[in-house]
């Protein structure tokens, strides 16, 4: 089986951490920092509130095809970190590591998400071609929405 592909992404917010963590932890904060475009709906999240075990289930939609996504939370250690692992998507691995830690200042928030495409080599084509440019889209997006909510880390 081929190895994973990996994005990295790191952000400073200017916010206690606890205050960051929850936001993060509250499942209908994802529908605010996701693009519209992907036309993101959360369907339920089972048990609420979020903790070890919970089951998210949302659709999106990715050009003009739905897609039913569901997420189970593996690790939740607040207010440092939580796992969740896409039970049923489009991948045949998505693994995302949500970590948060106090700053001067703020927190800083780390995600390493570890995703694998189906189909093998034709996976690995079409990440090339579309993929892995859709999936930083998205992040890049992310990061402007999360500095919509709680604003920029103040330049030096």
């Amino acid at each position: 089986m081929a190895e994973p592909f990996i994005l990295r992404a790191e952000q400073r917010i200017p916010r206690p951490l606890d205050e960051v963590f929850e936001f993060f932890s509250r499942a209908e904060n994802l529908e605010r920092i996701t693009p519209p475009w992907l036309n993101f709906r959360i369907r339920s999240v089972q048990p609420s509130p979020i903790k070890e075990g919970t089951l998210i289930r949302y659709t999106l939609h990715w050009r003009i095809f739905p897609i039913w996504w569901t997420t189970r939370i593996e690790m939740w250690e607040p207010p440092y970190r939580f796992v969740d692992l896409q039970l049923r998507g489009p991948y045949s691995l998505w693994h995302h590591e949500h970590r948060f830690q106090a700053i001067p200042g703020g927190t800083l928030m780390n995600d390493e998400v570890r995703y694998r495409l189906p189909f093998g080599a034709l996976g690995r084509l079409v990440h090339g071609l579309l993929v892995r440019q859709e999936v930083e889209s998205i992040f890049d997006y992310r990061r402007q929405a999360v500095e919509d909510v709680f604003g920029c880390w103040p330049s030096t």
